[in-house]
């Protein structure tokens, strides 16, 4: 595995030489994971009664300012592995009776993961593979996934160029958004459901409603509604927390008001974007975010 020497994985494109330092999203060249184990808070269809078997990986392209995982995303929290340690950790979950591979902030690490998913499936990793991401991606990462991931689980995080500017340092967000989208609906096709109701092929599109952001938050689902009907599925949250520097960010100190989240399930259902998942109001809750302990690494 051939560590990148002038990084161009994510949106950032920042040339880091990581044999050297880090890029910008904080990744070097020894891989870092910070938890695997099974996962249960994820949409039904991927984390079901079974559990998603999740890999949180270290660093992160995007940075947002209220990440609930900011020590591994930010603060560079994880442990050394290498690929081998790493497929077999994919094997691991598998045994544990995961529905599925679910892998979370993975592409700073794209060399690295796909490696170990060919040593893996070399030895009998027969998984789903779930990309967990927050929409930050490149077109040209989704083309190198092909035939590695069946299902994306993509936030679309804003339109807004001030808002994504201000909140996670990349005013082209949507831009890079949009394109990686169109790519992951082209190459999942619609979603596909084994018997037991679990996604095994598809996209899944989510977006978090934050406080003071209502006007934004309806942009995201008038575009969602120019999508092609049935290519994908809505997840709409509610169980934003603030986290991290989000108290120093006005206005993310606060949890959404119910009246905002209302408004925001309001134009989902004018929208016709019912045949996904909208979260209750009293989701907003912190263990949501599970303890980076190493489990599994």
């Amino acid at each position: 595995m051939q560590v990148p020497t002038h990084c161009r994985l994510c949106p950032r494109r920042c040339g880091a030489d990581r044999t050297k330092a880090p890029g910008r999203c904080g990744a070097g060249g020894t891989l870092k994971v910070a938890r695997a184990a099974l996962h249960f808070w994820e949409e039904p269809c991927v984390s079901g009664e079974r559990g998603s078997g999740t890999v949180f990986f270290t660093g992160c392209p995007l940075g947002c300012c209220y990440c609930q995982n900011y020590p591994i995303s930010q603060q560079g929290l994880g442990k050394e592995i290498d690929e081998e340690r790493l497929a077999d950790i994919f094997l691991e979950l598998q045994a544990k009776g995961a529905a599925n591979l679910n892998l979370v902030t993975a592409s700073q690490w794209l060399p690295w993961v796909t490696a170990a998913l060919d040593a893996a499936r070399a030895r009998g990793l027969c998984l789903p593979v779930v990309w967990n991401t927050g929409g930050y991606e490149t077109a040209q990462t989704v083309a190198a996934l092909k035939g590695y991931v069946d299902v994306w689980l993509c936030d679309v995080k804003y339109i807004s160029t001030e808002i994504s500017k201000k909140y996670s340092d990349a005013a082209d967000y949507f831009a890079v958004c949009e394109e990686a989208v169109a790519a992951m609906l082209e190459q999942a096709g619609p979603p596909v459901f084994d018997d037991a109701g679990y996604l095994r092929r598809g996209v899944i599109l989510r977006h978090l409603a934050l406080p003071g952001s209502l006007g934004d938050s309806l942009a995201v689902l008038d575009w969602m509604a120019t999508l092609p009907k049935g290519s994908f599925i809505p997840s709409l949250m509610s169980q934003y927390t603030p986290f991290y520097k989000a108290k120093e960010t006005r206005p993310l100190g606060r949890r959404i008001s119910t009246w905002e989240y209302r408004q925001v399930i309001g134009r989902a259902v004018d929208l016709g974007l019912t045949n996904g998942y909208m979260q209750e109001k009293s989701s907003a809750k912190e263990e949501y975010t599970p303890p980076f302990d190493l489990e599994g690494v």
